[in-house]
């Protein structure tokens, strides 16, 4: 399959990257005000609005495709799993901690307005993107293809051999302070009140991607507010509620707006601006359980491994040819490239 081919020859030329290394990551960069973080109209469900959603379903009848969508799609060599943090060693944390700051020290590929590292390529990315891919059914989708994509540049660049752990957020609903992930050990604390991250393996770190468009880009520090009010709506009422809707553009909004924006406003700062979020490393780690999510909702019928309705931005049907643009990060995709985890490209799958 020529798209196939096409990405796996351009994994294998980032393969001649050097070791990571414990790059210096950049610091220094002043604190800005926490409303300049607010940049983009945030939409959430509760767990009414579920429940609503739920009793107000219909059946949902999965046509039998015409011809096999995944044809010529090549299995795994293997699958890897990506374990949740608290599960994960150290030593895969450590690695995975020092892949990031590989990227954040190594230069910008170009062409993309802002950025200063490697690391913000993908920021200024999801930024370009997040008005298309935002607020409407090519979310889920499309945030599964940059969350792989910045895991084989992770591979291939920074020699991070390990798939990207994940944070299940519902077990700290209401608390996050107290996982570890924002320790001085390591992501650093969530208890800043809006001020620059000072501790952990990300002290300091200075951003010149957002917030906002590119228009409003301003040099400035990692931030973090935590609000409980927010996370403890990151709880299995709200994860489970998402996964008894039966149409994927029902789940796929559930998705969005229920866990996922809680926990992106309950981290705050840098994690509140939608288009910029990127810029906090917890963002991976939350992605990952939205990803996860996605996931169990597929494997409770095999049918939905091709299955997929609702629109994309402007209100352009959503179809497994649909396209996701990844800006030159890496090849552009398919929806029907990144439906099956676990058969080629994507080759992964989560731990539970």
């Amino acid at each position: 399959m020529a798209k196939l081919t096409f990405l796996t020859a351009a994994l294998a030329a980032g393969a001649a990257a050097v070791p990571a290394k414990r790059a210096n990551i950049p610091t220094g960069a002043p604190k800005i005000a926490l409303s300049l973080f607010e940049t983009h109209e945030m939409h959430f469900l509760t767990l009414s609005d579920i429940t609503e959603m739920i009793t107000n379903q219909t059946d949902v009848v999965i046509p039998a495709p015409e011809f096999n969508p995944f044809a010529g799609q090549a299995t795994c060599s293997s699958v890897k799993v990506r374990t949740e943090w608290h599960q994960t060693s150290d030593t895969t944390k450590q690695n995975f901690v020092n892949g990031l700051k590989c990227l954040l020290g190594k230069p910008s590929k170009g062409g993309f307005s802002g950025s200063k590292n490697r690391y913000e390529d993908f920021v200024q990315v999801h930024q370009s993107v997040t008005d298309n891919v935002h607020n409407n059914r090519k979310f889920i989708v499309w945030h599964r293809a940059f969350l792989w994509a910045f895991e084989q540049v992770l591979q291939n660049e920074c020699n991070f051999n390990d798939p990207i752990p994940w944070f299940d957020e519902t077990k700290f609903s209401g608390k996050f302070a107290d996982s570890s992930i924002f320790s001085s050990k390591w992501l650093g604390s969530i208890n800043t009140g809006g001020d620059c991250v000072r501790d952990g393996q990300f002290a300091n770190l200075a951003l010149n991607v957002g917030p906002g468009k590119s228009a409003t880009n301003q040099y400035h520090c990692l931030a973090r507010n935590n609000n409980n009010g927010d996370t403890i709506n990151v709880n299995t009422n709200i994860v489970n509620g998402c996964q008894q809707l039966k149409d994927y553009q029902d789940f796929a909004k559930c998705a969005e707006q229920g866990a996922h924006a809680y926990g992106h406003n309950g981290v705050g700062g840098v994690m509140r601006d939608v288009y910029a979020s990127p810029g906090d490393p917890v963002f991976w780690l939350h992605h990952g359980m939205v990803d996860r999510h996605f996931r169990i909702w597929q494997n409770a019928d095999s049918a939905r491994l091709s299955y997929i309705d609702g629109t994309a931005a402007g209100g352009t049907p959503l179809t497994l040819d649909t396209s996701i643009v990844l800006n030159g990060l890496m090849p552009n995709m398919k929806v029907r490239d990144v439906m099956n985890t676990v058969a080629s490209p994507m080759c992964y799958k989560y731990n539970y």
